[in-house]
């Protein structure tokens, strides 16, 4: 197995990230048999095993999966903290949780072994964008309990890069950093990039004049138009990350230099993309719910998570040579679909929608109401300063415009308001983008 270049401290592992697919399904089928083996010491799986009748030996084919039920997230909170702990509590070193945003928070286990595979994945995904050992690496997300901070950290010192572990928020003291030690790569939520450009402008400050060469950004959906807005604005090259708790974190899946899909690592999560009304696997290129079972996992392994995650495998190999298959960048949740009118909408079609239409800011927020039984959807949204300050007119034809073009991709006409810039709450965490005033 490859690992480091001793001249240069970088990290590749040209040997699994190019495995031709049949070695790499007999290593998947490998690891799944000892992944099941290893669920059964659970609590959980052990009962969900003895009920239908499933041994590790039962497993001779990847189909085989398909007989185990997935597993959701109700499932992890209904055995919380210790049902699904598959090793002695003191083999654990580390635990982490979700945010618990839509409902109560889980919890995942690591041993050591668990950690080590998790920071290796990381320095892998940071390798293959371009860190190096002579970079220079703010965290502006938040450490502790959520898996972002301390995933990218130990992966990046893996490289060898020097850290900055700022964390979230506290803007004039991130841009101070930035300039200060010349930071080249940063690990950013991305609607805390559109937000802190805002800082630079108020700083009188130019976000293009800093060493800033590669951005990682993740943690919340966001659309093509707005990695390439954040791009503009700063000049760097940002990458999109998926990743979520239950999977460890972030380094699930990675964009290579050509930015066209994120490769997931074969080698350590099996994937399946079902459909998430009948469960049935659908084809590559096809759009359902991404469903990940863990390969490498002890303390706490997880057989067929339901994400909740749109996407879909992207056909074909990509130019960069990785012969794991790539997944495109998440649609939005199942639930964070709304639905008015009889219109099924995410947040993100509008985000798209915003992103393309010129002189609009960077911030929106979508206020559903219930009038007389009618559900309304008003979409305000921050233009550029100069539109209150002339013709009342430019305004009216900017709103009228932004109406026409969401009704165009969300098939409803939405109520838009336009506001001045900063007018509308802001965040340092992940953005709020919908406020639900309806009653059931």
């Amino acid at each position: 197995m490859a690992g480091r270049d001793t001249e240069e401290g970088m990290y590749w592992e040209k040997d699994i990230e190019t495995m031709n697919r049949e070695d790499l399904a007999a290593l998947q089928l490998e690891r799944l048999q000892k992944t099941i083996g290893q669920a059964a010491n659970s609590f959980y799986y052990n009962n969900l095993f003895k009920e239908i009748g499933l041994k590790a030996e039962d497993v001779l084919a990847l189909a085989d999966l398909g007989k185990i039920p997935p597993t959701t997230k109700d499932d992890l909170r209904e055995h919380w903290p210790y049902g699904f702990l598959a090793t002695s509590k003191d083999e654990l070193v580390r635990m982490h949780s979700s945010s618990g945003t839509t409902g109560r928070a889980t919890v995942i286990f690591h041993t050591q072994s668990d950690i080590d595979s998790w920071t290796n994945l990381l320095s892998r995904c940071m390798y293959m964008t371009g860190m190096r050992k002579r970079d220079v690496f703010q965290i502006m997300m938040t450490y502790g309990l959520f898996t972002g901070g301390l995933g990218f950290h130990y992966g990046a010192e893996k490289i060898g890069a020097l850290i900055i572990p700022a964390g979230a928020g506290n803007s004039k003291r991130q841009i101070q950093l930035l300039k200060d030690f010349e930071t080249t790569v940063i690990h950013i939520i991305p609607s805390y990039a559109l937000h802190l450009s805002t800082v630079f402008e108020e700083l009188d400050m130019d976000p293009q004049d800093t060493h800033i060469r590669i951005a990682y950004i993740g943690a919340e959906p966001h659309s093509e138009k707005m990695r390439q807005k954040i791009e503009a604005i700063y000049g760097f090259k940002a990458f999109n990350s998926y990743g979520l708790s239950e999977m460890n974190g972030p380094g699930v899946a990675f964009e290579c230099p050509f930015q066209n899909g994120l490769h997931i690592w074969e080698d350590n999560f099996l994937v399946e993309i079902l459909d998430p009304a009948t469960l049935q696997p659908l084809p590559d290129g096809a759009e359902g719910e991404l469903v990940l079972t863990t390969l490498v996992r002890e303390g706490m392994p997880i057989i067929r998570y339901r994400t909740k995650d749109l996407t879909r495998i992207i056909p074909g190999t990509c130019p960069c040579g990785r012969t794991h298959r790539r997944i495109e960048r998440i649609k939005g949740r199942t639930d964070d679909m709304l639905i008015l009118k009889g219109v099924n909408i995410f947040p993100i079609q509008i985000e798209k929608k915003l992103m393309e239409i010129p002189r609009v800011g960077k911030n929106f927020l979508i206020i559903l109401d219930r009038e007389d039984y009618n559900d309304q959807m008003t979409v305000k949204v921050e233009v550029e300063r100069q539109f209150f300050q002339g013709d009342l007119k430019h305004l009216e034809q900017l709103r009228r415009k932004i109406s026409e073009g969401l009704k165009s991709d969300i098939l409803i006409t939405p109520k838009v308001d336009l506001v001045e810039p900063d007018s509308l709450p802001q965040s340092e965490g992940k953005a709020q983008r919908v406020i639900d005033n309806r009653k059931d």
